[in-house]
């Protein structure tokens, strides 16, 4: 039995000790990323001087040449910051390899603990099949026998040591895997915001170059294609705005429903507006995903079947948004609401807890059951409907972004609100406001000036 005890003690000094912490991170990968942060912080210097100058050439008198400078401090801007964007993928990867790390570490440290407690286990069974008469029997001494009972005792508490071990390793273990995803994740969406950038950076230079071929850099010739180029209502109302994953409609009547929107919730019809065509220049990922592939299984596909029943619809004939490298999609109609935020505006609560998200330390929240209550259906309400809101619906999609717009901050109607409301939009309360993002709202607002220059325009001002 001592031989047995001294085993059980070899394999809890022998198994792995505390939780790996990220301030046991070599001092090179400290370094490299500290080296990462400086260099970004001087690409954000470059950046704030180019926004001064692209300001001074906008606010000088319309020339051809503050319109060249103009240009030229665009496109500075927008490749240091698709620069500060690279930057900032770099730090996640290198964060991405240290939790990597970590997780191997604590995925060995959890399997090292569950094989100990196994073998603990198979002894302590062996061991209750002796009566105590065996063990004195076999006892050299009293003396022996009473050292081998309390070393027998001491294993048995030792047990409930390990579970608690064991317990704190699992909770560290999953928490490492959220925080990995969260950068994964992250990691995307820059992505995402690097190749907006670069497509914008390609249509500024050849709009440049238009600008120049056209007036063969002569002022005059400027002036004259000022003069001709400004919009009339007719052409407004001719045009058309394309909504993702729904069929073009009329600019008016997209506008039409914009601008309820604006009176229902304070969101500008322009900023509303603004994001939808922001958010259609995601591309191929838009509209061509399957819930059963492309959607989160555990959080967004449960809602997800109540939501389509709910509206009478078919889960495997709804377009959803594909998923991306990493991440999942399953984001509905053309405001791109995944089904786990939808439920809030759409009237959806867990019957359980009666509330549309999850209350702190919830386990199990999102496989419901859940049920449609039209007192909750928040964009039925503004919009006076009779049947529960359906995301895919134009109307009710335009609502439901203007709203969670307004809910981020826009009804504040200033511009640095109505940039983070966007952001936040995009990329969550928790990354809107760093750096790598701003392209995102920079790009919002620009279309938002767009139209409301046209609306502008279409109201006779």
């Amino acid at each position: 039995m001592r031989r047995f005890f001294i085993f059980i003690c070899a394999l809890f000094l022998l198994a792995p000790g505390a939780v790996i912490a990220e301030q046991n991170v070599s001092q090179a990968v400290s370094n490299r990323q500290q080296e990462l942060q400086n260099q970004l912080n001087e690409v954000e210097r470059q950046i704030a001087v180019q926004q001064q100058l692209l300001d001074t050439a906008k606010s000088q008198r319309q020339t051809l040449q503050s319109q060249i400078d103009a240009f030229n401090a665009e496109i500075k801007k927008t490749q240091l910051q698709i620069q500060a964007i690279t930057l900032a993928i770099s730090q996640l990867n290198g964060d991405i390899g240290v939790r990597n790390r970590t997780l191997s570490e604590l995925s060995a440290k959890l399997a090292a603990e569950k094989e100990s407690l196994a073998q603990i286990l198979r002894q302590t069974q062996v061991m209750d099949g002796y009566s105590a008469v065996s063990v004195a029997l076999g006892s050299k001494s009293v003396s022996d026998f009473f050292r081998d009972l309390d070393a027998f005792v001491s294993i048995k508490s030792s047990l409930a040591q390990s579970f608690e071990q064991i317990e704190q390793t699992s909770e560290a273990t999953e928490a490492e895997k959220q925080a990995l995803e969260e950068r994964l994740a992250e990691q995307e969406q820059l992505r995402t915001v690097a190749e907006l950038a670069k497509r914008a950076l390609e249509t500024q230079e050849r709009e440049k170059q238009k600008l120049l071929k056209v007036t063969k850099g002569i002022e005059a010739n400027y002036q004259k294609l000022i003069a001709t180029s400004q919009k009339t209502a007719a052409q407004i109302r001719s045009e058309l705005f394309m909504l993702r994953d729904s069929a073009a409609i009329p600019f008016g009547t997209a506008l039409t429903y914009a601008l309820a929107a604006e009176r229902a919730t304070g969101t500008r019809a322009a900023v509303t507006l603004a994001v939808l065509k922001q958010e259609t220049n995601l591309g191929e990922n838009l509209g061509s995903g399957t819930w059963r592939t492309d959607m989160h299984p555990t959080r967004d596909q449960p809602v997800f079947v109540y939501i389509t029943q709910t509206l009478g619809l078919d889960p495997d004939r709804m377009p959803v948004s594909k998923k991306p490298s990493y991440g999942w999609g399953g984001a509905m109609g053309p405001g791109q609401f995944i089904p786990s935020t939808w439920v809030c505006y759409g009237g959806f609560v867990n019957t359980k807890t009666n509330t549309c998200s999850p209350p702190s330390g919830a386990t199990g929240f999102w496989q419901g059951p859940w049920q449609y209550a039209a007192s909750k259906d928040r964009v039925r309400k503004l919009l006076g409907a009779s049947s529960p809101s359906n995301p895919w619906n134009a109307q009710v999609a335009i609502m439901a972004t203007a709203m969670l717009l307004a809910d981020n901050g826009a009804d504040a109607r200033t511009p640095a609100a109505e940039r983070l409301a966007a952001l936040r939009y995009f990329a969550g309360w928790g990354n809107a406001r760093k750096p790598a993002y701003s392209f995102y709202g920079d790009g919002v607002m620009g279309f938002a000036a767009e139209f409301e220059r046209d609306i502008k325009v279409l109201g006779g001002t």
